[in-house]
């Protein structure tokens, strides 16, 4: 019963309680505070973009045991082993470029330090290794400046060659050698200031690049050869060079050069270009490396010969032996070992004028593939230094035999080509005839059109004068294009025969006026009233096929009222360009023409029948000697004409555009002062135009006498008669009855 008696009393207490608590006071409410707004978290920091990981270089093994066999890394080889010996053992900032594998980096910039310097000294390196040209910085190398200051850009994956291959010296070098020695104008004065300047060692790009780059010491008032243009797609280092062996690729000569069967065979190349005897041996045959080679001798000889004459110091010269020109005490022309060795062993006599001439020399040793790399650049240096060491020779050499350039079409410093250097283009209106690349195109276009002989052209690049291409269809070699023939400036449209081979030649050899362009200038103005409407009409140069076709081209003036002859159709032998001259050498064919006319000298002294055209009484003379008479009586005429009816004395120079000048002091000559744009011409009258047009045709087709003599000589009669010259002793060639 107890359980119930603390049940009872529990319930009784629970109920207590909750009686006490429904009596006491309400409770106070607690105040909750405002709960604070949480801050915006700051933006996190974007995390830093990693390095891009470097690429790797690969090394493939065939790769590396190429280049492990090249010059590159010959570690054994002068140009890595030179500074062993100093004091630190590093490569100076003015070798490392070339000469280490970390200098290339830092000329480049691969390092991080600025591009196109070497900042510091590097440490001997055992060659020029993979990563020197395989970095990204160097892969992206496009532009190099040479030693002159000229920057030649966009060269591509070459870059990285010619950057080291440029040489170290150009021949502005020289001129401030002179210019700061003061003897400008004293270049035969010995001076003890003046040292030899070594351009360096397989300068090969300044070679290939020729004046555009200014390697080699050019001398005043001449030009020379740029860039040599070697085929297409052959005009690179590494086009022709294996990259890592360094070795010419012959088989790609061999596509072209079939007396090539290995690299030695090289030296006996000799473009059909090359057809002059630029070393004056009588050999136009060999190789042209033999060539240049035949020039450095005499070089040599007019260096030794000059040395000895002139500055007193007889000198000798050894490749092998630096600084190559050495005092030659016993003067027996070599170098001895005792020479070599001696203390002050150095050429010191040096003058400016012997400097040139050296400086040209070493070049021309130390790029031994000088050759191929542009030959005809370097051809012009040597030549040019003997010519310069000659005015001062008691005994000059003999050069009579010897050629500068080369033939018209591939005569690189004339002016046909050298005109538009400073413009960077040959315009379109130029470009069909005074490019490599403007032929074949107006010639493409030109069989494309409805009447296969209109073409097109347009601006070219800058030619070194003709290349194979040019002429030959080289998808048919030797071959050339077939042409059907050729419109002249007239509008006629001529032509040997379909597919001949000359209507190549018409097509740039019919000048650029005619007398319809003549007449079109003259319009209806009086024969003899100046007017300053009229300007010379230049016909322009060698317009030998309009010459040919006489009345048929109208490339010469011809007279309203009179009756001219046409096509000069010579015997079947000596009909066409390419039967009376050689193709590429252009000159005649002598020997044909005298299987015909034996007993004279040439085709000047030929002559066919005993009219007297000129009259000057000679019926034995060669019809060239007629033509060259009735020539001097026509400008004889023209400026008394000019006198009397222009009021206004002239002068023809033929060298110098616009060719027409006033002769301001009356004298009858072309003074240098006077020969200027400033000073052309200008008092044209119709009948003065016309004959002074018709003497320039003549002066600019120079074989005008064979090409078509009698019609040239009536071009000139009538002329002399325009400008009321005395015409009674001449006989005016007749136009045969049809």
């Amino acid at each position: 019963m107890n359980y119930k008696k603390y049940l009872y009393v529990g319930l009784l207490l629970i109920g207590l309680a909750l009686a006490i608590a429904a009596c006491s006071s309400p409770a106070t409410p607690t105040v909750v505070p405002t709960v604070q707004e949480c801050p915006t978290c700051p933006e996190a920091p974007a995390c830093p973009t990693a390095e891009p990981c470097p690429t790797p270089v690969v090394l493939v093994p065939e790769i590396e045991a190429a280049w492990a066999g090249s010059g590159h890394a010959d570690s054994t080889a002068e140009a890595f082993r030179h500074w062993d010996g100093d004091d630190p053992q590093e490569v100076p900032t003015g070798c490392a470029q070339c000469h280490s594998d970390t200098g290339f980096e830092d000329f480049v910039g691969a390092d991080g330090s600025t591009p196109g310097v070497v900042d510091a000294a590097q440490p001997v390196s055992n060659g020029i290794t993979c990563e020197a040209c395989h970095n990204e910085v160097a892969v992206a190398l496009d532009t190099v400046t040479f030693p002159s200051g000229v920057a030649v850009n966009d060269l591509g994956p070459e870059a990285r060659c010619v950057a080291c291959h440029t040489g170290r010296a150009s021949g502005s070098s020289i001129d401030n050698a002179i210019a700061t020695n003061v003897l400008t104008d004293t270049l035969d004065t010995v001076s003890a200031d003046l040292r030899f300047t070594n351009i360096h060692y397989f300068a090969a790009a300044a070679t290939q690049y020729g004046t555009v780059t200014g390697g080699g010491y050019q001398y005043a008032d001449q030009t020379y050869d740029g860039k040599f243009l070697h085929a297409d797609n052959l005009n690179t280092c590494i086009s022709c060079h294996d990259q890592h062996t360094l070795e010419i690729k012959v088989e790609l000569c061999q596509e072209c050069h079939s007396n090539v069967a290995s690299a030695e065979d090289l030296v006996k190349i000799r473009m059909n270009g090359s057809t002059e005897d630029y070393n004056g041996n009588g050999d136009t045959t060999e190789g042209i490396a033999a060539e240049l080679t035949g020039l450095q001798d005499v070089t040599l000889k007019a260096i030794q010969a000059y040395a000895k004459e002139v500055a007193k110091a007889p000198v000798a010269y050894d490749p092998a032996t630096y600084p190559y020109f050495i005092n030659d005490t016993n003067d027996n022309g070599v170098v001895d070992a005792e020479e070599s060795s001696a203390d002050g062993a150095a050429y010191a006599s040096w003058t400016a004028r012997m400097l040139k001439a050296a400086y040209n020399y070493q070049l021309s040793v130390k790029d031994p593939g000088a050759y191929a790399h542009n030959a005809k650049y370097v051809i012009e240096l040597l030549y040019d230094s003997i010519a310069d060491l000659n005015t001062q020779l008691s005994t000059p050499i003999d050069m009579t035999a010897m050629h500068r350039i080369d033939a018209g079409h591939f005569a690189a410093t004339e002016m046909a080509f050298r005109d538009w250097d400073a413009e960077g283009e040959v315009p379109a209106t130029c470009s069909k005839c005074h490019s490599a690349a403007g032929l074949p195109l107006f010639v493409k276009e030109a069989a494309a059109s409805s009447d296969k002989v209109t073409g097109v052209t347009i601006a070219q690049p800058v030619s070194q004068g003709f290349e194979c291409q040019t002429c030959h269809d080289v998808t048919q070699f030797p071959a050339t294009y077939t042409v059907a023939g050729a419109k002249f400036p007239s509008g006629a449209v001529l032509t040997f025969g379909e597919g001949a081979p000359a209507n190549l030649c018409i097509t740039c050899h019919q000048g650029r006026e005619s007398t319809v362009s003549v007449n079109k200038a003259i319009g209806d103005l009086p024969a003899d009233t100046v007017s300053a409407d009229l300007r010379f009409r230049n016909p322009h140069y060698f317009g030998a096929g309009a010459t040919l076709f006489g009345t048929e081209a109208k490339g010469a003036y011809e007279f309203t009222g009179k009756d001219y002859l046409g096509h000069h159709a010579h015997v079947d032998a000596g009909q066409s360009c390419v039967t009376c001259h050689d193709s590429h050498e252009l000159g005649v064919n002598t020997e044909l023409c005298l299987a015909c006319h034996p007993g004279n000298q040439g085709p000047e002294t030929i002559r066919m029948g005993t009219t007297d055209y000129d009259g000057d009484a000679n019926t034995t003379e060669g019809i060239y000697d007629e033509v060259a008479t009735e020539a001097e009586l026509l400008y004889a005429a023209i400026q008394k004409y000019a006198n009397d009816v222009a009021k206004s004395p002239l002068v023809y120079a033929g060298s110098s555009y616009p060719y027409f000048f006033i002769d301001t002091n009356a004298n009858g000559s072309a003074d240098p002062e006077e020969m200027t744009r400033d000073n052309a011409f200008a008092s044209w009258t119709p009948n003065l135009l016309r004959a002074a047009y018709n003497y320039q045709w003549v002066q600019k087709d120079p074989g005008a006498f064979v090409h078509n003599g009698k019609y040239i000589l009536q071009v000139l009669y009538d002329s002399i008669q325009a400008v009321r010259g005395d015409v009674t002793t001449l006989t005016r060639p007749p136009v045969a009855a049809p």
